[in-house]
């Protein structure tokens, strides 16, 4: 190769460089930890090389392989269960109001599942000539697994089979919970929400305290804490006031940490390893000197 061939190839730039030798290192060496691969994730995020939403999912995805279904499930004192023998017009009603599209189906308890009912099969149902007798009859198979499944495996099996719930049973063989394919996939990437979630900025979003200051959940996002506090922080990289803080700090913060944005000072009050759940807020009427 010629040397004027060899300018058609630019140096790469210092943090990139380091941050592939230490890839290159951790996969040419000694099988790596878990925590080594988590470490490595937040120095390229650290170095600006992924956002944090992507370092975030990356974390949470790790996170799963080392999981159970029962990490994850549905409890049984929530699961919303059809009786088996209710009648077509009050199940209709039932289903309506809770919003969920499967139903585990069960007899005179809740330890007896027949099968799971889907919200689209009973719309049709209602609406046939003639209509079904019972409920029995529009039942799908349900997929029992125990408890201690790995979540990573089961996500796999919901692929595969296209079946989007499974009924947990504990080790007594009665149903400890369930839980659906959206379960597993909120402890990758977070919150799930649709249109049947409250999606209001209340007293559960954006808390006042009688010291004048602010509960904020992280999930708040940024144009409502805009519009409540007349802030004008920027909403094109991150949707959220928690994943702008974030992103201001550099890494995903411990509660405790503390940060000033003009005439905002946010403080972490509740984290974990994926995400930040809730901010304490002070707001000065002007932005505090720096020093």
């Amino acid at each position: 190769m010629s040397d004027d061939d060899s300018r058609t190839f630019p140096e790469l730039p210092e943090k990139r460089r380091s941050w592939l030798n230490r890839l290159g290192d951790m996969l040419s060496g000694e099988p790596s930890t878990i925590e080594d691969l988590l470490e490595l994730l937040r120095d390229t995020h650290a170095d600006g090389l992924i956002q944090a939403d992507t370092l975030r999912m990356m974390e949470g995805a790790i996170a799963v392989s080392g999981m159970s279904v029962a990490d994850a499930m549905v409890p049984r004192a929530q699961m919303v269960a059809l009786p088996v023998d209710g009648d077509l017009g009050e199940v209709m009603a039932l289903v309506v109001e809770s919003g969920h599209s499967r139903f585990p189906v069960h007899g005179e308890d809740k330890d007896e599942v027949l099968g799971i009912l889907l919200a689209k099969d009973l719309l049709r149902a209602v609406v046939a000539e003639p209509r079904p007798g019972s409920l029995r009859e529009l039942l799908r198979p349900a997929v029992l697994i125990p408890e201690s499944k790995k979540l990573d495996v089961l996500l796999r099996e919901f692929r595969a089979s296209r079946n989007h719930m499974a009924i947990v049973i504990d080790e007594y063989g009665g149903v400890a919970g369930l839980i659906t394919i959206e379960d597993v996939l909120e402890e990758i990437v977070g919150e799930i929400d649709d249109e049947h979630d409250d999606a209001s900025i209340d007293a559960n979003m954006i808390a006042a305290q009688p010291d004048g200051q602010y509960v904020v959940d992280a999930l708040t996002e940024i144009d409502d804490f805009n519009d409540r506090f007349g802030a004008s922080f920027d909403d094109d990289e991150y949707d959220t006031i928690g994943g702008l803080v974030a992103a201001a700090i550099g890494h995903l913060p411990e509660a405790g940490e503390e940060l000033t944005l003009g005439r905002f000072t946010f403080r972490v009050v509740q984290a974990d390893a994926r995400r930040l759940h809730s901010l304490h807020v002070s707001v000065h009427n002007d932005p505090p000197a720096s020093d």
